[in-house]
């Protein structure tokens, strides 16, 4: 597994080593360790441009998952799942809203991510009940707590 972590802002304080480390562990409850996938950490001017420029969005948003396992060449190499990018200063408003840990934010952000790099869309009706369901499966077996 090889995962790639980049810190691109200044706005809030990231530990990389633990979100490395979060990002191996959410690989492994997915049964997916052997894959590989980047996150880089920007602020929401950043993620707004990514935003413009890939999505048509002019605001920014949390968090955004590009995979590397659809379209025309997704096949080439299916360990690698994508790239993910977070918005820190966004992230940091919802964990303020949703009285969450900054920490706790960025982990469920990075659950999102993975699980639509792994092909889950939470825009289908059909699929957001059990995306939901797996994020927070995913997120309670992180923070080592079963669900009942």
């Amino acid at each position: 597994m090889k995962i790639l972590v980049t810190n691109s802002q200044t706005a809030v304080d990231v530990d990389l080593l633990q979100t490395k480390r979060s990002l191996s562990n959410i690989l492994e409850a997915l049964e997916k360790e052997d894959r590989e996938v980047s996150l880089v950490f920007v602020d929401d001017k950043g993620i707004t441009e990514i935003n413009r420029q890939y999505l048509g969005r002019n605001y920014p948003t949390n968090v955004i998952a590009f995979s590397m396992n659809e379209g025309e060449f997704g096949n080439i190499n299916p360990s690698i799942l994508g790239d993910i990018v977070i918005s820190t200063e966004t992230a940091l408003r919802d964990a303020r809203a949703g009285d969450l840990s900054p920490e706790d934010e960025f982990d469920y952000l990075m659950i999102h991510a993975i699980l639509h790099l792994l092909g889950y869309d939470h825009e289908l009706p059909t699929e957001a009940e059990e995306m939901e369901k797996k994020e927070k499966e995913v997120f309670f077996a992180l923070k080592k707590y079963h669900l009942e």
